[in-house]
């Protein structure tokens, strides 16, 4: 498990491609003084596993066996040698929690729609899969590229394309990838898994034709009835990460 707090930036040192899967190796420098073969680093947010022993030479080099689907379903298909990626081992029992739950499962693919700079802070807007829009609210946690984010706006349930506005202060965008990211550059997306659970267990209300007094809930959950964003949400809130 991962909080979403980066603890350091690394670089692709390599990737190496067998048919549909490849072999990603980065720099991450101290970070992964020791972990040992086996061991979880979220790479831009996704769960990967340490799968050679770095060099004596290059201790900090990690290396993890990334399968097709991963490539496909995430934004490590588009890594090239020399790309920055954030960085975070997972998180020990008796370790701080700063952030929110992240699991390291990757939900969908977004996209840098746009960015506004100001002096003290930033306005990311990203565009994500329709199916994750109801899970997603005005002030709840979302995690984009394994960096815990709270959500500012939301796109309307009738919106012909579903995003996610997010603000971020100088600290977040001089540790994390956000800082230099470009319009058009691809996004992981993890939904809160909350809100994942809770939408799973109202469709088994629904297939056991538990109708209550609120109504019926579709087993499909849609925009209109679970994870609705709130009146005004498309309005931006106060709390920025």
């Amino acid at each position: 498990m991962f909080t979403g707090i980066i603890e350091g930036l690394g670089t692709v040192e390599s990737i190496e491609h067998t048919n549909d899967s490849a072999a990603i190796t980065i720099d991450a420098g101290a970070l992964v003084a020791d972990l040992e073969l086996g061991g979880s680093l979220a790479v831009n947010g996704v769960c990967l596993t340490s799968t050679r022993r770095p060099t004596e030479q290059r201790p900090g080099l990690f290396t993890a066996e990334v399968m097709g689907e991963t490539l496909r379903l995430t934004g490590l298909g588009t890594l090239g040698t020399g790309d920055r990626v954030n960085l975070e081992r997972c998180t020990p029992a008796s370790g701080r929690f700063d952030g929110h739950v992240v699991q390291g499962h990757v939900d969908g693919r977004g996209e840098l729609l746009d960015r506004t700079d100001r002096p003290d802070w930033s306005t990311l807007r990203i565009g994500i899969p329709s199916e994750l829009a109801p899970l997603t609210a005005v002030k709840g946690s979302i995690a984009l590229n394994g960096v815990s984010l709270t959500v500012t706006a939301v796109s309307e349930p009738s919106a012909s394309s579903a995003w996610v506005e997010v603000g971020l202060i100088p600290a977040t965008l001089t540790h994390t990838t956000f800082g230099q990211m470009p319009v058009g550059a691809a996004v992981n997306i993890e939904v809160d898994v909350l809100a994942k659970y809770t939408a799973r267990l109202l469709s088994f209300r629904t297939a056991a034709g538990d109708d209550t007094a609120a109504g019926t809930v579709p087993s499909d959950p849609s925009p209109a009835s679970v994870g609705s964003p709130l009146p005004n949400s498309t309005q931006q809130g106060v709390d920025y990460d």
